[in-house]
This record gives C-alpha cells, structure tokens and sequence, in this order.
C-alpha cells in the first residue's frame, strides 16, 4: 500500500492538530453545558427574573452574533490560533465575575446581561476562527468523519455537562457552578496554544480593507447555490428555534415545575441521542443520501415540539420529554454534520470563515430578534401559545429544502466554481487561492443545542 493510499484510509483522528482542536471543543462545551443548567436556575429561581428579564438575557447573549462577518473576515486573513485563545480567556475572565459578585452579594439581572454579551461575542470569535481552521486540519476525505467525531463528542459533552451542572447546582448553588465553565475555557486555551499548523501564510496575505473581504465573502456565498440554500433554511430553523429557546428552561421550570436536577436530566439524556445521531451520520448519508438526511434532521425538529406543547407537570411528561429530545438531538446532529461537511466541501478554503460567518449572521443573528418577538408575543398570548408559533416557523426550511436540488443530493460534490462579482473580485479570489494554506459549529435549553447540531 503506498504512502497516499495510507493517508486516505486514515481517520482525522490521526491528525495530530485535529486531536488538539476536538480536545478544546469537548472541554468548553462540557463546561458550557453546565453554565446552561445553571444560569437560567440562577436568573429564575435565586434572582426571579421576569419573563421580561428571560427576554432580554436572551436578545443580549445573541445580540453579537451582529459582527459574525467582521470575525469571519478576521478569521479569513489572521492566523486563528491567537483569536482561539484570545475568546476563551476573555469568556473566563467574564465567567469569574459571576460567583465573585455573588459571593459579595451584589450579583444582578443586568450583571448576567453583561457576561452574556462577553459571552456570544467570544463564541462568535471562537466559531468562525475553529470551523473555517477545521478543512486545514484533515484532508478532504477526512472532513465528514472529523465532523462527525465533533458532533459526538459535542453531544457527550453536553450531557455530562447538564448532569453534572444538575449536580453542582445542587450541591453548591448555580452562581459557584458557573466557576467549571471559566475554568473549561482556561484549559481549552491552552490545549488550542499547544496545537500547531501552519498559519504564516494566511498572515502574509496581501492586505484589503476589511469592508471589502467581507462584501466578496458574502457575494461568493450569495452565488453558490448549495451554500445558499441550507444558510437560508438554517437561518429559518434558527429563527423558529430561538422563539422556543427563549422561555424553554422558564416553562420547564416554572410552568411545569421541574426541578433543576431534573432539568438537567433531560437535557443530559437528549445528548446521548445527539452522541449516536453524530457517531451514525457518515452512515446515515451512506444509506439515504446526503441531502435527504439533511432534510430529514430539518423535518423532526418542530415535529419534536408537539409533546413540549402538550406536556403537564409530573415525571410520566418529564419522560417524554427527554425522549422526544433524544430523538430530536439524534437527528439533528446527523443532519447538522452532514450540511456543515457538505458547506465545508463545496467552499472555496480562502472563503472558509466568511462562509461560516454569513452562516451565522442569517442564523444565529436573527435570535435576537426572535427573542424580542417572543417577549411581546409572550404579552400578546401566553408561554405555551409563543412556543406553538416557534414550532410553526421551523416548518418553513423543511420546505426551502424539499423544493431544493438538495432534495436530490446524495453524494458531497466537488468543490465547483463560483461567478465572480466583478474582475477585481476574480483577482482577490485567485490571489487567496494561491496564497491561503488554511482552509467549523458547534450552542440555553435543547433547542438551542438541536441549533447547535444543525
């Protein structure tokens, strides 16, 4: 067997730099999956936040999700190593200042409203600058199985996360809990500065102005039709999701009376179906096709909120609730794997992180808004009324995606050519081609996470 044929039977887990990466993604999202048991018990049950409150805390964690396309432009012409670390220290040092303020007792709403702004705006950062890194890790025919592995171990991370967040809520309260996420970004720090590849040739770009790489990142984006087309559904799910996201923990643990161990529970057992969704995904699109397990992950998504609607207090719904989030989990990690390596293939490598940031300005951007909409629906109607519309609006990308090509997709195409907007626009895009040796999402409450699958 040659040396090529070696490397193409390899997994991405042979990559030394792709271990480091997977490394730092389980560990912040372990941590992080422990703050989302624990911020919400600590803004409704210790701070009794309003449903105003739960509103706003919401809009503003998404709020920075406005500058994705500056970070994906930064993310395109800097090394992204320094910006990897330069977010998890800033996400830490935000973190510390919770358990601080309340030790001293002078912790507030409006405090938890600040650390969510620091928060999303490291996460943007973080996002853009890893999945556009994640092509130059592993070779092609690596990329659904390192996407796969990522997913799986975003879902372990989330479930022993929520359970041991339902744990430590528990035992020492939610504001001294949120001390393991700070300290999960410290060590995902260091385990991303130990990981080497090389960057100096993205540093050495010929330099335009920021403005204009992200105007051609958002035309390449525009004129590739399979980019265009799952951006566009994502941004439609995540606007639907979002509505739900933004009173899921509230309902759970007001309406419903779930306890915050219980709380964590079931979210911890939604995650052992996204484990299995993402382990299965290069599988799934094996068997069915790449572009109907796509769909199919799109399609069970507001399917999964009709026993969230019809859902009572006691343990019998506590248990179908956690089901029904595995099921939904299972298939939105196989989906969301599956469109994240078909984005990540067909995606020219000096269009990488702009790529992922036009992804998340459409998708994660318009949570905000879905937030506010949920705050004056949630005047206009009530909770469970405000949940039903959110799982309404997740029908409509199943139906982008139907009367797509994609519909028909069951193989990863190769990588196709994209019109230039201008000459000048052709010229910048062979000079990042020829010169750009690097070329991806991994999101409180399982709607969200489901997003994040996505």
């Amino acid at each position: 067997m040659t040396v090529d044929a070696r490397a193409a039977r390899s997994t991405a887990w042979s990559r030394p730099a792709y271990r480091f990466l997977l490394g730092a993604e389980a560990v912040t999202l372990s941590g992080s999956a422990v703050s989302t048991v624990a911020l919400p018990a600590l803004a409704v049950l210790e701070l009794h936040a309003s449903t105003t409150e739960v509103a706003v805390l919401a809009f503003l964690g998404q709020l920075p999700n406005a500058v994705a396309l500056w970070a994906g432009a930064l993310s395109d012409r800097r090394p992204k190593r320094p910006q990897l670390i330069a977010s998890d220290l800033a996400a830490a040092a935000a973190l510390v200042t919770i358990p601080a303020a309340a030790l001293a007792g002078v912790l507030t709403v409006g405090q938890l409203c600040a650390v969510a702004v620091v928060l999303g705006a490291a996460k943007v950062v973080h996002d853009s600058a890893a999945i556009s890194l994640l092509p130059a890790l592993v070779g092609p025919d690596q990329l659904h199985d390192a996407n796969s592995k990522i997913g799986a171990v975003s879902s372990v991370a989330d479930s022993a996360g929520t359970n041991a967040g339902a744990v430590l809520v528990s035992a020492i309260g939610p504001a001294r809990s949120v001390l393991v996420d700070a300290v999960s970004f410290l060590v995902s720090a260091v385990l991303i500065w130990r990981m080497r590849v090389p960057e100096a040739a993205a540093a050495s770009r010929a330099r335009t102005g920021l403005a204009r790489d992200i105007v051609l990142g958002v035309r390449y984006v525009a004129r590739q039709p399979t980019i265009r087309t799952v951006i566009a559904a994502l941004s439609a799910l995540s606007f639907g999701l979002a509505v739900i996201n933004t009173y899921w923990a509230y309902y759970l643990l007001d309406r419903l009376g779930a306890s915050p161990t219980a709380f964590g529970v079931i979210m911890g057992i939604g995650g052992a179906g996204g484990v299995a969704g993402a382990l299965l995904a290069p599988r799934i699109a094996a068997r069915i096709g790449i572009g109907p397990t796509i769909i199919v992950g799109f399609a069970v998504s507001p399917a999964a909120q009709v026993p969230l609607l019809c859902a009572g207090p006691g343990l019998r719904w506590q248990i179908v609730l956690a089901v029904t989030l595995a099921v939904q989990l299972f298939w939105a990690a196989a989906s969301g794997t599956s469109q994240r390596s078909l984005r990540q293939a067909v995606c020219d490598p000096a269009f990488q992180g702009r790529m992922q940031s036009a992804s998340t300005t459409l998708t994660a951007g318009a949570r905000p808004l879905a937030a506010a909409t949920a705050g004056g629906l949630v005047l206009l109607l009530d909770v469970r009324a405000t949940l039903a519309v959110g799982a309404l609006l997740q029908v409509i990308p199943v139906i982008l995606l139907l009367a797509s090509p994609i519909r028909t997709l069951r193989t990863i195409p190769a990588r196709a050519a994209v019109p230039p907007a201008r000459e000048g626009a052709l010229h910048d895009h062979r000079v990042h081609r020829g010169r750009d040796v690097l070329g991806a999402a991994l999101v409180p409450g399982p709607p969200l996470s489901a997003a994040r699958r996505h």
